[in-house]
């Protein structure tokens, strides 16, 4: 009899420590060790929150100051010229940080207080190449996605991959899959390519 009990208990211990070690590997495998999967899980940024660069158009707000409001272009320096405030640096800076440099500018011999706002009339455009019917280059527009890019650039001809897309990211030289999904962001200055199916 106590033999059995024994039995029993060491059954009972096996086969808790299985299913401790089987919890146990579920917690610690990986959600993904596809790159393309990963990389379409991250929120793309918000445009307004993106860092200006060469080829934003920008509309600058001085409250009572119309010599200064007006639109300007980001030069292919990254620098933007206005009245009095003179040339700075505008590429790399977000729209917050652009208003408070500016803003600093102004101050003291030129304005006693002044309240700068920054607006961003037109992002760099967007390309797109490869198997499109219109590979080129196109105006960005908020909310744009790869099957919109696509779409803008006349759908995709009859030797394209219906299921991929390379982006190349502004400011990256690498081009990354992913997957065509209306989940996919594409942002100013992007370059989409679409590849061609084999068979």
């Amino acid at each position: 009899m106590k033999g059995r009990f024994h039995v029993r208990k060491a059954l009972v211990c096996i086969v808790l420590c299985l299913l401790a070690a089987g919890c146990g590997g579920s917690l610690t495998k990986p959600l993904s060790a596809d790159p393309a999967a990963v990389a379409s899980a991250v929120p793309e940024q918000e445009p307004a929150l993106l860092p200006l660069a060469a080829g934003d158009r920008i509309r600058v707000t001085v409250y009572g100051e119309d010599r200064i409001s007006g639109e300007y272009q980001i030069d292919p320096n990254g620098m933007v010229s206005l009245p009095l405030a003179g040339t700075l640096m505008a590429a790399g800076r977000t729209k917050p940080q652009l208003e408070a440099a500016l803003t600093e500018k102004l101050k003291g011999s030129y304005l006693r207080d002044p309240k700068v706002t920054v607006d961003v009339v037109t992002f760099r455009p967007f390309y797109v190449l490869g198997e499109v019917q219109k590979p080129g280059e196109y105006p960005f527009r908020s909310g744009l996605n790869v099957l919109s890019a696509i779409a803008i650039a006349g759908g995709a001809t009859y030797r394209a991959n219906t299921s991929k897309v390379y982006i190349q990211r502004f400011g990256s030289t690498a081009l990354t899959e992913y997957a065509q999904s209306p989940t996919i962001a594409v942002m100013p200055g992007d370059v989409v390519r679409v590849p061609e199916r084999y068979f």
